[in-house]
């Protein structure tokens, strides 16, 4: 049923950190990350918040696996233009957190960060991206630079002689996921997709068979909580709204602000150029139309020039005024200038 179900954000800080709910986030990033993530543990991050303005906004955990790698899963409702650095600081924070003072680097943890947000983040067609740190050859772009046999061995635990098995360098390196939940407008196939499903919408399809989502059918349901954290559910979910609202408010009122902008603007550079067009067009007519007439008029000259001369030498022959007009096609009065 729609709505049956409560949203991933406020049961990850108040449900999913129970031990025996764990399963439901353990699921969640084998779907995604593609691999075993067994919690030992929850750790404390300076992402739970409980200030009013931020605890409606972002959500996130820091969970630790039986094998000490560490995991931050964050939601965030609101758009944040750095959101990117953000991710990289809170990688950055936790990385040297959880090194003890004057230990060896070796003890640097695995971290994988997981984003997930209901706003656009970046630029992308995609609904899920994974980064990662890669060490490639500039000159043999094919060559990835791996681990040596002991240090795959100290790292890893597996002493392996043959290069193509060995760890890659950029595998101690942090790991980044960002689910642009909006995005996703398809049926769902694959656990991930179902996941992400779950995740907009608030529903668990019968159908589903990701890891997790059977634990999410009974741990996540609405009518299980006590009346004190429906209250305090409800009360979260109507502040999601509300900041959704003011902020598709302030986007619509930003979009027409700038489409008012760019059509003032538009006119403005349109009557500008146009005047300027016309100015250049009228030049270029005006000096094509005079080349032309001044060719006519040279033209023009040149011949009743030439007549004159014929007409001087027709004279000098001794032919009358009338058979001169006649060979010349002078008027008989320019003609008889001549004979003054």
């Amino acid at each position: 049923m729609e709505g049956n179900y409560i949203r991933f954000d406020w049961a990850m800080k108040r449900l999913l950190r129970n031990k025996a709910n764990f399963v439901v986030l353990e699921g969640f990033l084998a779907s995604l990350i593609g691999k075993k993530f067994k919690i030992e543990r929850f750790l404390e991050s300076e992402g739970n918040q409980s200030d009013e303005e931020d605890k409606y906004n972002r959500v996130d955990i820091l969970a630790e696996s039986e094998e000490g790698e560490l995991c931050i899963i964050e939601v965030q409702n609101s758009r944040e233009l750095s959101y990117f650095h953000r991710m990289l600081y809170g990688v950055s924070k936790t990385i040297t957190e959880y090194i003890g003072l004057g230990k060896p680097y070796e003890e640097v943890r695995k971290v994988y960060s997981i984003n997930i947000v209901y706003f656009e983040l970046g630029q992308g067609k995609d609904y899920v991206y994974h980064g990662k740190t890669e060490f490639v050859g500039i000159h043999q772009p094919h060559d990835t630079l791996k681990l040596s046999v002991r240090q795959n061995e100290k790292f890893f635990g597996n002493k392996e002689y043959d290069i193509l098995k060995r760890k890659a360098a950029g595998d101690i390196f942090p790991e980044y996921y960002v689910l642009r939940v909006n995005d996703f407008d398809q049926v769902a196939t694959t656990p991930l997709d179902e996941w992400i499903e779950f995740l907009k919408t608030g529903n668990i399809s019968a159908k589903a068979k990701a890891a997790g989502l059977a634990e999410a059918r009974e741990c996540l349901r609405v009518d299980s909580l006590s009346e004190k954290d429906k209250k305090a559910y409800y009360r979260h979910m109507e502040s999601i709204r509300h900041m959704k609202s003011l902020f598709d408010t302030s986007r619509d009122e930003g979009f027409q602000e700038g489409k008012d902008e760019g059509l003032a603007a538009g006119r403005a550079e349109g009557r500008a150029e146009g005047i300027a067009e016309g100015r250049a067009e009228g030049r270029a007519e005006g000096r094509a139309e005079g080349r032309a007439e001044g060719r006519a008029e040279g033209r023009a000259e040149g011949r009743a020039e030439c007549s004159l001369e014929i007409a001087n030498q027709l004279k000098a022959m001794g032919l009358s005024l009338e058979q001169i007009a006649q060979a010349t096609h002078l008027p008989i009065e320019e003609i008889s200038k001549l004979f003054k």
